[in-house]
């Protein structure tokens, strides 16, 4: 199901409010005039439907056996599809830097620190039509200072003798790798690297060292062995998010940015409160963890089949990996709870058509923006 995959790059605009597209359907017998329309309200109806096909493709579930396979086997599964694919099924994803301007080089963070200095003074309001159903949802909440924008200068103090384990090393936390940069970047659920290589492509700042993980041992393969692998500003490892046991390569209050695309949806419901709040302790005051997902009813949801529903809102796969499709609301629980304050928490409502076969796509992504609050200056 090729189908259930993301990937959809947003349109790049020139003023300040970039992330929510400027292509819009207003006369419908143009549909078919370009590849993709934005921010496209959905009727009643429309809606309607959407949550009857989910109803009835839910309605058989999978078998407790193989759920426990899909679980216990899952790095197996993903290994297969890196093996298969290899570096040829997503695309690099240029896009980020329009949608998140954190992860661009040095010289625009000021532009973003200004952005927020802005917004903060005039907070833009919450734009909602429908309170139940699938709506075209806008809220941001500026409430990280700008300073958490800025590129350090200095590595956060760390307590003495705080060790993180790493397989089988111990490594002292003033001696992690990257400890010597400024600015640290961790990708979750990398892949091939279609995030990572773009980001080092494309910020040049020489205090940038970006971490990359992934629990699919062909992936991280794939990823040392590219030829824009740098080990001296990027340290790729196998990890398994949710791994209570297993430490990440960096000491906690270390980190700036953390990103999840299209990452999170992959686990268990069950376990994602756990792996967001191991990964909120990594962050430095003021770091900001980045997610793009699968929303609710987004068109991959709609094309599942009985029988391959796992619980509520989470399916697997003809190839064993697994989905799961997020409400606004679920994904700002996971996020508060682990300690986080909400910066913008919006729907991406994409029409996406194929010309050629005079088809209509209806995706449905989340993106969030979350910020580790400031110590105060009491503490």
């Amino acid at each position: 199901m090729a189908g259930s995959y993301p990937e959809g790059a947003p349109v790049v605009l020139a003023d300040k409010r970039q992330q929510f597209g400027n292509r819009f359907l207003s006369d419908p017998a143009r549909v078919f005039h370009h590849n993709a329309w934005d921010n496209v309200e959905w009727s009643e109806e429309q809606a309607a439907a959407a949550e009857r096909k989910v109803q009835e493709n839910s309605t058989q579930r999978v078998c407790q056996e193989k759920q426990v396979d899909y679980e216990i086997n899952a790095h197996k599964y993903w290994n297969n599809f890196y093996k298969i694919h290899e570096n040829g099924f997503f695309k690099d994803r240029h896009w980020l830097f329009t949608e998140f301007p954190e992860l661009a080089p040095s010289q625009n963070q000021n532009h973003l620190k200004d952005w927020f200095l802005e917004n903060k003074r005039s907070e833009v309001p919450e734009c909602r039509n429908n309170e139940d159903g699938p709506s075209l949802i806008m809220e941001e909440q500026h409430k990280c200072s700008s300073k958490s924008l800025e590129h350090k200068t200095e590595t956060p103090p760390v307590e003495e003798n705080v060790t993180q384990k790493i397989s089988d090393l111990e490594i002292c936390a003033e001696e992690f790798p990257g400890s010597s940069a400024t600015y640290r970047i961790l990708e979750v659920g990398c892949g091939v690297g279609n995030t990572v290589f773009p980001i080092l492509q494309t910020n040049n700042d020489p205090g940038l060292f970006v971490y990359c993980c992934d629990f699919s041992s062909t992936a991280i393969e794939l990823v040392q062995t590219n030829p824009e692998y740098d080990p001296s500003r990027c340290f790729a490892f196998v990890h398994d998010l949710c791994d209570e046991e297993k430490s990440y390569p960096v000491p906690k209050g270390s980190l700036d940015i953390i990103i999840l695309i299209f990452v999170l949806s992959a686990i268990v419901p069950d376990k994602m409160q756990k792996a967001i709040n191991r990964l909120s302790r990594l962050l430095k005051p003021g770091g900001m963890m980045l997610l793009r997902d699968y929303g609710r009813y987004d068109m991959a949801q709609l094309r599942f089949k009985k029988g391959q529903c796992l619980s509520g809102n989470f399916y697997v796969r003809g190839d064993g990996t697994r989905v799961y499709f997020f409400t606004q609301e679920e994904l700002d629980t996971l996020f508060t709870t682990a300690g986080l304050e909400k910066v913008q928490n919006l729907v991406d409502r994409r029409l996406q058509v194929n010309r050629g076969k005079q088809l209509t796509m209806y995706r449905v992504w989340i993106q969030c923006k979350y910020c580790k609050p400031l110590l105060s200056s009491t503490s």
